[in-house]
């Protein structure tokens, strides 16, 4: 039984890594135990993603030249204006004050390790440090976050 908890911290830390540290107390879970779970989750998830962020990139790119080629033979305007959704913007504005620390700590915590993940190798890949950066911050915020839980609710 001990281990499914630790499966379900693990399996959830892949994909909402900010949250899941506040079902620790509730599972009777200990601290270290809620700790290594889920940043064994976000670490195992980072890396699949990360790595694999080249794959996610070129599918964006081809998506996007397809609704073009659509557009030209349709006839229809062509659809390449910017999106400048709230996340997007938010993006940005830690990219640019903060850098590479910024998107590797922070875009995994606060959208998803997978987005996060991406956006990170997007931006960064070609930085020597940048999945050290991403593994970095998952370590910080996973403390941070399960200290927190553990405050509130342990």
């Amino acid at each position: 039984m001990l281990w499914a908890k630790y499966i379900t911290f693990f399996g959830l830390s892949m994909v909402k890594f900010l949250f899941t540290p506040f079902g620790g107390p509730a599972a009777n879970l200990g601290f270290w135990e809620t700790y290594f779970s889920c940043i064994a989750g976000a670490m195992i998830s980072a890396a699949l993603f990360y790595y694999s962020s080249g794959y996610f990139i070129k599918r964006a790119a081809d998506k996007k030249r397809r609704n073009l080629e659509n557009a030209l033979r349709k006839g229809d305007p062509i659809p390449n204006t910017p999106k400048f959704t709230k996340s997007n913007k938010f993006i940005i504005r830690i990219k640019h004050r903060f850098g590479m620390f910024g998107i590797a700590f922070f875009a995994p915590l606060l959208l998803s390790i997978p987005v996060g993940s991406v956006i990170a190798a997007k931006f960064y890949g070609s930085e020597k440090t940048a999945f050290l950066m991403v593994v970095l911050g998952i370590v910080i915020n996973g403390l941070c976050t399960t200290a927190l839980a553990f405050a509130l609710y342990g």
